[in-house]
C-alpha cells in the first residue's frame, strides 16, 4: 500500500445530544443523516474522491482482476429449464450483456421461444435496474412484474400480455414487486409497503384493467414488529396471507377460485409460536416450533380444522436435527434437515414404502432443494456445491434412484481443476468452551505458515447460515496464495436453532467473541498470523466487523466492512427507519434499559475509542434501505477523529445503488475486484 500525503476528509463536528434512561450520548456526526443536505452530499463525494486518490495505483490491477474474474464466467449462459403449467421457463445471459433475458417455450424445449423480458433493453436508461417477482397467470397469458430503479426495494407493479406484448396501463407503486393470481386470471393480490419505514404492511386486491385507486384493502398488519406477504400454494387451491415477526407467525387462507371471499385465520399469532404452512390432498402440513420444538417439527391438520389443538405430529422434534424446510410432491415428501452443520435431503413416500437420504460425500458442502414448481413428478431438483466443487443442478429420479446432472457451473479460462484445491472443516474452542466450526479452502500448493494470507468471513445474525459454497471470484485469492475461511459463529443456525438463540439479544456478544476466537485459533494453528489475517463481513456481518475491531484492534491486518450496521443503539431507537421495529426480537428494544445498556456496550459506533485500528475499507450505497448510508459514514468520521495509527481508512459510497450493490452482473464483479485489491495491496501483491 503506497503511503502518501493526501489529506483525509474531516467531517464537521456538530454536537447532538441523545438522551434516554438518564444516559446522554453525544453524537457529533448525527447531521450526516440529512440525505438532502448539500453538505452531506459534499462530504460523501469528498470521501469517494479520497478513495480514488489513495487507490489510484491499483486502478490497472483492479481492471485486470475484474477481467480475470469475468474470464471465468460463461457469458453466453442459460439456466436449467423448469416446467410449470405446460411451459418451460429459461433465464438466459448473452455475451457482453449485464442483465438476463427471460423466455419460455410451450410444451417442448424444441418449441419456438417466446421472449418475455429482455432486461438489458429495459435497463438502458438506468444506472440501477432490478426486475423482480415475475408471476404468470393461470391461463399463461399475462405476467405480473416489479421494477425498481432506485435500489430501495420499492417496486412498481405492472402487467404484460404475453400474447400481444402489450404493457397494460395498470401501474401500482411502492409494492414488494410480487403478486399472486386468483384462478379467474384477472384478480391479483399484492403487498403494499409503508412509504416511510418500507415495512410490508398491507395486502391489496386488484382487478386487472381497473384503476388501482379503487383497489380493495384486504388486510392491514397493524403490529410494527410484523411484515406481511401473500402467495398461492403449490397445490394451486389456496391464496395465503402470511404475517411474520422474528418469533411469531400467523396465516390466513382463501380458496383461489373465490377471490372476493373472506380470508379465514389459520392459527392466530402467539408469542414464540412460529409456523409455516403447505397444502396437500385436503390437509395442511405445518413446519413449527410448537410444544417447545426448538429445532422445529412437522405437523399436519385438516383443511377444516386448522387451529393448533388439531395439529398432530408427522415428524417429531429432534434435539440434534434442525428441520429447515419441506417440499411437497404428489407421491412423496422432501425434507431439508441440518445435522452437525451439514444439510441433508430426505425423501419420504406418502405410502411409507420408502424413507431415505440423498448421499453426499464431501467433508463440508452446501446442498438444497431447488425450484420445483411441478407437483406431479417423479423427479426432485436440487443444487449442490462445495468450496472446491462448482455448483451443479441435479435431477434425482425417486423411482429409479438415478440422478442426472442438468448443469454444472463452468469455470472458463482453462486453469481450474478442483483437484488443485483443498477444503477442510476445523473446530475452534471459544472462550466459554464451545466448539466453533470453521470451513476453509486453499490451493494445494499454498504452504500454511505464519506468512500465509488468510481472509476470514463471518455473518452470524437472524439465524442465517452461510454454507461452505463455491465461488469463481474467490479463485483470484486462492491462486495468489490466500486461504479463505468461514467462521460459523453463533447467531446462525449452522448447529441448530439453539446456535441462533445463543447469538442474539442478550447473548449477541457470543457472535463477536466466537469470531475473535476463530481468528486466534487459525493463528495458533499456524494457518496465518496477525500480520497476514484479514476479516470480511457485510450488513449484520459489518456489525460483526465493527465490534471485533473495537474488542481486538490488533488481531487483523485489514478488514472489509460492507454496508455495515454499526450505529445499533441510535438506529434501534428510531422507529422511522426501515426495519427497526421488526428487529426488536433480534437485537432487543433499547427503550428497555437492560437492552439499551447491553446494546450500547457493543455498538461499534458508540465504542470507537482512541486506539490503533487495522487497515479498513468500508463500503455503502446511498440508497440503502436496510442499513442507511449514514451509519458507515458516521462511523468513518468518528474513526478518523479518534484512531491512533497511520493505517489506511477508506470509504467508498455507491451513489446509484443500495444494500445489494450494483445491479448488473459485471458491475458487481467490479465491486469484488475493488475489495480484493484492497487486501491484495496490503499483502504487497500489486506491482507498480
Amino acid at each position: 500500500m503506497i503511503k502518501n500525503n493526501i489529506k483525509a476528509p474531516k467531517a464537521t463536528k456538530i454536537e447532538h445530544k441523545l438522551e434516554i434512561h438518564d444516559d446522554v450520548r453525544i453524537d457529533n456526526y448525527y447531521w450526516l443523516n440529512e440525505r438532502e443536505n448539500p453538505k452531506v452530499v459534499d462530504y460523501l463525494t469528498t470521501e469517494n474522491e479520497y478513495y480514488s486518490k489513495i487507490t489510484a495505483h491499483t486502478n490497472q490491477f483492479q481492471e485486470d482482476l475484474f477481467e480475470e474474474m469475468k474470464s471465468r464466467i460463461k457469458e453466453d449462459d442459460e439456466s436449467v429449464p423448469y416446467k410449470k403449467n405446460n411451459y418451460f421457463y429459461i433465464t438466459r445471459f448473452e455475451t457482453g450483456k449485464q442483465y438476463p433475458i427471460y423466455l419460455r417455450k410451450k410444451d417442448s424445449l424444441n418449441a419456438k421461444e417466446e421472449i418475455m423480458f429482455d432486461v438489458n433493453k429495459l435497463a438502458e436508461e438506468h444506472s440501477y435496474f432490478k426486475l423482480s417477482g415475475l408471476s404468470v397467470s393461470p391461463n399463461n397469458k399475462i405476467v405480473s412484474f416489479g421494477i425498481d430503479t432506485v435500489s430501495r426495494g420499492q417496486y412498481t407493479l405492472q402487467f404484460k400480455n404475453l400474447e400481444t406484448g402489450e404493457i397494460y396501463e395498470d401501474k401500482i407503486e411502492n409494492t414488494t414487486g410480487n403478486a399472486s393470481w386468483a384462478s379467474d386470471n384477472k384478480t391479483i393480490f399484492y403487498t403494499l409497503k409503508n412509504p416511510v419505514t418500507l415495512r410490508s404492511e398491507k395486502i391489496i386486491r386488484h382487478v386487472l384493467g381497473s384503476d388501482s385507486a379503487n383497489d380493495i384493502e384486504i388486510y392491514v398488519e397493524e403490529e410494527e414488529a410484523f411484515s406481511t406477504f401473500v402467495y398461492r400454494t403449490k397445490s394451486k387451491k389456496y391464496i395465503i396471507i402470511g404475517s411474520t415477526s422474528t418469533v411469531s407467525s400467523e396465516y390466513r387462507i382463501l380458496e383461489a377460485d373465490n377471490p372476493t371471499g373472506d380470508f379465514r385465520i389459520f392459527q392466530q399469532r402467539e408469542r414464540d409460536l412460529e409456523y409455516s404452512i403447505a397444502h396437500y390432498n385436503n390437509s395442511f402440513y405445518i413446519l413449527t416450533n410448537k410444544d417447545k420444538a426448538t429445532n422445529f417439527k412437522l405437523m399436519k391438520t385438516s383443511e377444516e380444522k386448522t387451529l393448533k389443538e388439531n395439529w398432530f405430529d408427522v415428524i417429531a422434534h429432534r434435539d440434534d436435527v434442525l428441520l429447515e424446510d419441506i417440499s411437497i410432491f404428489k407421491d412423496f415428501l422432501v425434507l431439508e434437515e441440518r445435522t452437525n452443520g451439514l444439510t441433508k435431503i430426505r425423501i419420504m413416500r406418502w405410502d411409507e414404502s420408502e424413507d431415505f437420504y440423498l448421499p453426499f460425500s464431501e467433508e463440508t458442502y452446501s446442498a438444497g432443494v431447488y425450484y420445483n414448481p411441478e407437483f406431479d413428478t417423479n423427479c426432485i431438483r436440487y443444487a449442490y456445491n462445495s468450496m472446491t466443487t462448482p455448483s451443479s443442478v441435479i435431477d434425482f429420479n425417486v423411482n429409479t434412484k438415478t440422478k442426472e446432472v442438468k448443469k454444472e457451473q463452468q469455470v472458463l479460462g482453462g486453469k481450474f481443476n478442483k483437484e488443485n484445491y483443498k477444503s477442510e472443516r476445523l473446530w475452534a474452542t471459544a472462550s466459554d468452551g464451545t466448539k466453533i466450526p470453521i470451513s476453509l479452502v486453499y490451493h494445494k500448493n499454498t504452504a500454511l505458515t505464519e506468512k500465509t494470507p488468510l481472509l476470514l468471513y463471518g455473518y452470524g445474525s437472524y439465524g442465517i447460515t452461510i454454507d461452505a459454497g463455491f465461488s469463481t471470484t474467490r479463485l483470484s485469492l486462492l491462486d495468489r496464495g490466500y486461504v479463505f475461511a468461514i467462521a460459523h459463529v453463533r447467531g446462525s443456525e449452522y448447529l441448530g436453532r439453539k446456535w441462533y438463540e445463543d447469538g442474539k439479544l442478550l447473548a449477541k456478544k457470543n457472535t463477536f467473541t466466537d469470531f475473535i476466537d476463530c481468528a486466534k485459533f487459525l493463528i495458533e494453528k499456524n494457518y496465518t498470523s496477525a500480520k497476514h489475517i484479514y476479516a470480511s463481513g457485510g450488513s449484520a456481518g459489518g456489525l460483526l466487523m465493527g465490534a471485533v475491531i473495537n474488542m481486538s484492534p490488533n488481531l487483523f491486518n485489514g478488514v472489509l466492512a460492507s454496508v455495515p450496521f454499526v450505529d445499533v443503539v441510535t438506529t434501534m431507537l428510531d422507529d422511522s427507519i426501515p426495519l427497526t421495529t421488526g428487529e426488536y426480537d433480534e437485537w432487543g428494544n433499547p427503550n428497555t434499559k437492560e437492552y439499551y445498556e447491553y446494546m450500547k456496550s457493543y455498538s461499534p459506533y458508540d465504542n470507537v475509542i482512541e486506539q490503533k485500528y487495522p487497515n479498513l475499507l468500508i463500503t455503502t450505497g446511498i440508497n440503502d434501505s436496510q442499513v442507511q448510508y449514514f451509519e458507515p459514514a458516521k462511523w468513518v468520521a468518528k474513526l478518523r477523529e479518534l484512531k491512533k495509527d497511520k493505517n489506511i481508512l477508506l470509504m467508498h459510497i455507491n451513489m446509484d445503488a443500495g444494500h445489494g450493490g450494483a445491479s448488473g452482473r459485471f458491475d458487481s464483479l467490479k465491486e469484488v475486484a475493488r475489495d480484493y485489491s484492497f487486501i491484495l495491496d496490503l499483502e504487497g501483491c500489486i506491482k507498480i
